[in-house]
């Protein structure tokens, strides 16, 4: 596919995106220097009697999410309100204020103090998390969403990590090492203030909002919002998995590096730098896997990728022998320890590709005016999620399972939730099936996809060559779209599993089944109201000669009711493929005749105006055939 826009890495020069990302860059990163120094001053260097060591992860770990569990509902409120430049600046002053605290604390030893900062930092993040996501959508067009949403979440995951590594450093120097801390984390703040008067203006999306201060009673109105629409309810519970399978590994990794691995304190640092790398890699890959469209199809791929190397990972990692506590050196030095790294890194990276799409659909398919309330329920079902999970994760290995066999039974709940999610929305299971077809038995290729209405309902026609027409243009539709189909495909096996699960329309001639018949209709016109996309192929039939049949006439029957714009478009070579009919019209009599990958054409024209008749939408479909781009 060509396109004219750069990639995504062109955004980092602009105004309306740059400035934005390292706020929230900075932001990331200052909450995970605090953080990991604060837990490291307590583990190692600071006894407390009230804090053992063994809690202290924990018990800072959950002080900073709490207010995420309180104050969600109510932040993404505030950014629905208020213009979204306020907030920022707002937030980022609040930090400032919220370090020199810290500093305090840092300077007198004071741990209560510091505890109190993490939850203040907490209070932080969450104010800023609905506003972080809800800003992208007002900047950014549905083709680059993907990619400043794999940006934010690369960038994200670099920060977490800079700012744990930093503080890691820092915290370790002699004497002085608290107050290096107390004065990056200073530092980072004003760069973040500094920064944030760049950000260009972002108009309330819902200015007349009464706020709702009772955080218990609009937390759970934002969880009934969020469930309205339920693409977006399921990708939120898809996000909020990842998370609960991400924390799993997370809160292991210095116990499995110390216990299983045999590894000194760098070997626990740098399980955490794979996993960040893979996730940042995964994310950056979306779009280069997506075409610029939001491909939920990644998911079930993600899915799948996330199990099997977290399986692995357990047959890695069960039986290395026992040893002394190891440098990053020697840990290297042995093979077995090789495939304990890539497991990880390749399970970490389809975590990125799992958890992108379903960022960028949440934005692109909730109201504008509710989008930052969506995205905060979003925010306290994850850390509902990391709670569960970090509860989980302890009653197993307090019933005496080691730490591989945790991550195997991990890995093998994750695949569960991901059959269950993809027979809830088996969207995302044909847009994976559409995804590894067009990438595979056919190269396919593209043009004209902006004709295709990003919103709003639409009769897309089309000539029918095969009996996997439907999988291409779903292939190519940035939204879902409902076929109208032949009812005879649906006694093909396996294809007529997929287009019921798909929920495609069957219909027969009037003479033979004139219940169907009707019935097809009926469904057209909800698709139609309900403003979706609704694919017909006005021949009627599978060509059986390649050449483009006559136009029937339900399309105007729909019309009468239905005057909605009608996208004229053309599947180019496919006829004496894989699966249309040659040869005596039987489909797949000799498949690969023309070798796998062989090049299949969309064109797509302009929708062509309300009143239209049979012969212009024939005409416009013929052109489109006719001119060759493949």
């Amino acid at each position: 596919m060509h396109h004219d826009q750069p990639n995504q890495f062109a955004l980092l020069a602009q105004r309306r995106f740059a400035p934005f990302f390292w706020v929230q860059f900075l932001g990331a990163g200052n909450d995970n220097l605090f953080k990991f120094a604060f837990t490291v001053m307590v583990t190692y260097q600071l006894q407390v009697a009230w804090l053992p060591p063994s809690l202290a992860g924990l018990v800072i770990g959950a002080l900073f999410i709490l207010p995420f569990v309180l104050f969600s509902a109510t932040s993404g409120q505030l950014a629905d309100k208020l213009e979204k430049t306020v907030l920022i600046r707002f937030v980022k002053s609040l930090e400032i204020a919220i370090m020199l605290l810290a500093t305090w604390g840092f300077v007198r030893s004071d741990v209560p103090v510091l505890l109190a900062c993490v939850f203040l930092m907490g209070l932080h993040s969450t104010l800023f998390g609905p506003v972080k996501f809800a800003y992208l959508p007002q900047h950014l067009n549905e083709r680059e969403i993907t990619g400043g949403n794999g940006m934010i979440e690369m960038g994200t995951f670099v920060a977490i990590l800079l700012g744990q590594v930093a503080g890691g450093l820092l915290i370790a120097l002699p004497e002085t090492g608290a107050a290096w801390v107390s004065g990056a984390c200073l530092a980072v703040a004003v760069a973040g203030r500094v920064l944030a008067q760049a950000v260009p203006l972002s108009p309330a999306t819902d200015p007349g909002l009464r706020i709702n201060w009772n955080p218990f009673t609009e937390t759970w109105r934002n969880l009934r919002l969020a469930h309205g629409n339920l693409v977006v309810f399921r990708s939120l519970l898809g996000i909020s998995w990842m998370w609960f399978f991400g924390a799993v590994f997370l809160a292991q990794f210095p116990s499995f590096a110390k216990e299983v691995l045999h590894g000194d304190e760098r070997v626990a640092s740098m399980l955490l730098v794979v996993f960040s790398v893979g996730v940042g890699i995964g994310a950056l890959l979306c779009e280069v896997l997506s075409r610029r469209h939001v491909e939920i199809g990644l998911v079930p791929l993600g899915a799948i990728g996330m199990s099997v190397f977290a399986v692995d990972l357990y047959f890695a990692s069960r039986a290395l022998p026992d040893a002394p506590l190891m440098t990053l050196s020697q840990f290297f030095a042995q093979p077995a320890h090789w495939r304990v790294i890539a497991d990880l890194g390749l399970l970490s990276l389809f975590v990125g590709l799992f958890s992108v799409p379903m960022y960028a659909l949440i934005q692109l398919r909730s109201p504008a005016s509710h989008r930052a309330r969506i995205i905060a329920a979003n925010n306290i079902l994850n850390a509902l999620f990391i709670i569960v999970s970090s509860l989980g994760a302890g009653l197993l290995l307090g019933a005496g399972l080691s730490i591989p066999e945790v991550f195997l039974v991990t890995g093998l709940l994750n695949a569960v939730v991901a059959a269950y999610i993809f027979l809830l929305v088996p969207e995302y299971l044909l847009r994976f099936i559409a995804f590894v077809l067009t990438r595979t038995v056919y190269r396919f290729r593209i043009r004209g996809d902006e004709h295709i209405p990003v919103q709003g309902a639409a009769i897309l026609v089309c000539n029918h060559v095969s009996f996997v027409d439907a999988v291409l243009l779903m292939a190519a539709s940035p939204r879902p779209i409902r076929f109208i189909m032949d009812s005879r495909i649906f006694r093909v096996p396996v294809l007529g599993w997929l287009f019921k699960l798909g929920k495609a329309i069957p219909i027969a001639p009037q003479k033979d089944d004139p219940g169907t018949y009707e019935l097809a209709f009926e469904q057209a016109r909800r698709v139609l109201d309900d403003g979706e996309l609704l694919c017909i192929f006005p021949e009627g039939g599978i060509t059986k000669d390649g050449s483009l049949g006559e136009f029937r006439g339900g399309v105007m029957k729909l019309l009468a009711t239905h005057p909605v714009p009608v996208v004229p478009m053309a599947l180019q070579n496919l006829w004496g493929s894989f699966f249309s009919r040659v040869e005596g019209g039987t489909a797949m009599v000799r498949p690969f005749r023309r070798g796998l990958f062989s090049p299949v054409g969309l064109a797509v024209g302009p929708a062509l105006a309300v009143p239209v008749d049979l012969a212009t939408m024939r005409g416009r479909v013929q052109e489109l055939l006719a001119d060759k781009a493949v």
